[in-house]
């Protein structure tokens, strides 16, 4: 674990943009389990690649139209119960920092894994992001 000063500025790239933080396995399971709707989990992580690519392509794709409903993150290395509590949700994936997971309704619909984003450009990954929102977090026109 490295000092939680030296972590902070990380984890408020990510609450700076109102993504809710959860330290403990117990928050992990209130904001997933049973949970109607959209949520994203953002698996955080103090490397290279969360900091030059998935928090830089998460703010921007955080700015589509079509977004999850709740947005979420964990920090690897840091915060070890909380972290290992939503990669149990990922189920079929094998632990992976940084990453991301899309759940509709509970369930893991969507998965970006640490190599889907550490040889990728920070624009890219937004873009799949946001067509990935496009396609499971849009309202329907009748609601």
């Amino acid at each position: 674990m490295y000092p939680e000063i030296m972590v902070i500025p990380m984890r408020e790239e990510l609450t700076r943009m109102g993504v809710q933080e959860l330290r403990t396995a117990e928050e992990v399971d209130r904001a997933l389990v049973n949970q109607p709707g959209t949520t994203m989990v953002i698996v955080n992580s103090i490397c290279g690649c969360a900091a030059g690519r998935m928090r830089p392509a998460v703010r921007m794709a955080l700015q589509n139209a079509a977004r999850p409903e709740k947005t979420l993150t964990v920090f690897a290395g840091q915060d070890t119960e909380a972290t290992d509590r939503a990669r149990s949700y990922f189920t079929g994936y094998p632990p992976s920092s940084p990453s991301i997971g899309l759940f509709r309704d509970g369930k893991l619909i969507y998965m970006m894994q640490r190599s889907d984003i550490e040889h990728r450009e920070a624009a890219d990954i937004a873009a799949e992001l946001k067509k990935t929102f496009d396609k499971f977090c849009a309202v329907p026109a009748n609601k």
